[in-house]
């Protein structure tokens, strides 16, 4: 049966591998690279690699093909429209969900102090483990953690604005 499952992933990543390149319109081969993606994280659970496989669909699956979708939609603006602001109620949002978020972090930097950690001897055994990584990222790594997603943040917001500067 795994090898069974097996088969049938690994077909399905070489086709959406296949379709990737034979596609012309950009946002569809990013489409299927998703597809390629997720195939890949499938065969990372039939090889026992549960930890690998979430990350496959987190960082690749998620967070790099969204900036991806984003680039190729950017990008692919055509020169004809105008561009008209719409929804221009929506900045005055910005001030009450930028307040949640700093509260929702002031929360998580208060509370992670009340983490307890396992003893010595349960900690070595589970080295390796989505816990024990979990543990040791928000825990012993949240700052350069946070600093890190702040930073790819702030390089979002700067290529939006030159995108922005070179079209005026």
């Amino acid at each position: 049966m795994e090898k069974a499952v097996f088969i049938i992933f690994a077909i399905v990543a070489v086709g959406s591998a296949l379709n990737l390149i034979a596609q012309r319109n950009p946002l569809y081969s990013a489409l299927s690279l998703i597809g390629t993606l997720a195939s890949l994280s499938a065969l990372y659970v039939t090889l026992h690699a549960q930890f690998i496989a979430a990350m496959q669909i987190i960082v690749y699956a998620g967070a790099i093909m969204v900036l991806f979708v984003f680039v190729i939609m950017l990008l692919n603006t055509p020169e004809d429209h105008p561009e008209i602001e719409k929804q221009q109620w929506l900045r005055y949002l910005a001030i009450p969900f930028a307040a949640v978020l700093i509260g929702e972090a002031l929360y998580v930097f208060r509370e992670i102090r009340n983490i307890t950690l396992p003893a010595q001897g349960e900690a070595e055994h589970a080295i390796g483990t989505t816990w024990s990584i979990g543990t040791n990222l928000f825990t012993q790594y949240l700052l350069p953690f946070e600093a890190t997603s702040v930073l790819i943040l702030m390089a979002i917001i700067g290529a939006i604005v030159l995108a922005r500067r070179e079209e005026s």
